[in-house]
């Protein structure tokens, strides 16, 4: 089972969720650089902006939505 069919949270302290985190992707311009793209999903969901424990988490999520 892939992430994107669970749908786990990922960013705790802002209820982020892979599939939100993938609907910020699907969302903004097709980026090529996974610290761009960092940056425009966490402006869109605010992920790893309270404790920022998911940080590694998310970038993982953005590398897999990435690379298909």
């Amino acid at each position: 089972m892939t992430h994107k069919d669970a749908n786990p949270e990922i960013c705790h302290c802002m209820k982020v969720t892979y599939r939100d985190v993938e609907d910020a992707i699907n969302s903004s311009e097709k980026l090529t650089d996974v610290t761009e793209e960092f940056k425009e999903v966490q402006e869109k969901t605010q992920c790893t902006t309270g404790c920022g424990g998911c940080y590694n988490d998310i970038l993982v999520a953005i590398s897999e939505i990435m690379n298909g």
